[in-house]
């Protein structure tokens, strides 16, 4: 198998200008009141024109008070409360049908505990000039982690291995969150079909991403302990999340999953971009995208019954 080499680190300030593609964050959280507002401050300092959509699970510490709170003195924020916890890989699902829904050209998600470092963003951005999905990788040269137990580094690459196996996934960390996605791939990445809500949510929508003709790249990070709160990893869930893998594999190697194309090059999807912006300046019929999506309010999500199973969260594994 071949591996995708990591992106070299560049200067992402070009990105940052008024031709910038339209960037969401995504942060799925559940009692991180600690860390949402250094978090939200220091994502701004790295990309300060990110839009940031918090999507929070009826935290009981008022994690979702103080988005609320930020949100009203600056419009970049974006809040989605949910009735209750509902984990990770739907609230991910919530971020990419936001981005669809709202044209974004990228949706970056992080976790909301700082294991995830807002100062590799840049990197991750630079890499999708050449990239469909960009991961912020742990076991790519220059990757790692910060003081994991030895069970769980062993637990974490045996899981990336079987990934590697079964679903012929070109990536070495097929499992963290930490990740860029081009909005153009997802709207062609059958979601629906998603079946893992745990774990091995991230696991399946990379795989679904490669079927849908994704070129991904890695990017080398260092996975830091969370700054607040207590860890959410559940070995029960990561045993069943090991079962979803095993049975996506087996309707790999069977031939039951089929590729669903190849995406055009990156530099075409924004040429397509640049010229739907030209012509409605030039005054075309085309509703104009706001610069920052909706106002920043506060609304309940629409869940769909699929994500109304309460599931455990999805911590990285």
């Amino acid at each position: 198998m071949t591996f995708v080499r990591p992106v070299a680190a560049v200067d992402c300030s070009g990105l940052q200008g008024g031709s910038s593609p339209r960037l969401l964050v995504s942060l799925a959280t559940y009692n991180e009141a600690g860390n949402i507002a250094a978090l939200i401050h220091e994502i701004h300092h790295y990309a300060p024109q990110a839009d940031i959509l918090v999507i929070d699970d009826n935290s009981p510490d008022g994690t979702a008070a103080l988005v609320q709170q930020l949100a009203v003195h600056d419009r970049r924020i974006h809040l989605v409360r949910r009735p209750g916890k509902l984990g990770l890989g739907t609230a991910i699902l919530t971020a990419m049908r936001y981005a669809m829904e709202r044209q974004y050209d990228l949706l970056l998600n992080l976790d909301a505990d700082f294991s995830h470092p807002p100062r590799y963003i840049p990197g991750l951005l630079a890499g999708m000039s050449r990239y469909d999905v960009m991961i912020g990788s742990r076991y790519v040269r220059g990757g790692g982690t910060q003081n994991w137990p030895w069970l769980r580094r062993c637990i974490s690459r045996g899981v990336n291995w079987l990934v590697r196996f079964l679903l012929r996934t070109p990536a070495r960390d097929a499992s963290g969150a930490f990740r860029c996605y081009r909005v153009r791939l997802l709207q062609q990445v059958p979601l629906d079909q998603i079946r893992s809500r745990g774990y091995s949510f991230q696991q399946e929508v990379l795989f679904r991403c490669h079927k849908a003709g994704a070129r991904i790249g890695e990017y080398p990070i260092l996975f830091e302990n969370r700054r607040a709160g207590a860890s959410k990893v559940n070995p029960w869930e990561a045993l069943r999340s090991i079962s979803m893998i095993l049975y996506l594999g087996a309707r790999n190697w069977l031939g039951w999953e089929k590729r669903i194309g190849a995406l055009r090059p990156p530099a075409d999807m924004d040429a397509d971009r640049d010229s739907r912006l030209r012509s409605t300046e030039c005054g075309s019929s085309e509703t104009p995208r706001p610069r920052y999506g909706a106002p920043a309010v506060v609304a309940k999500s629409g869940v769909s019954a699929a994500e109304r199973v309460s599931v455990s969260d999805g911590a990285t594994v």
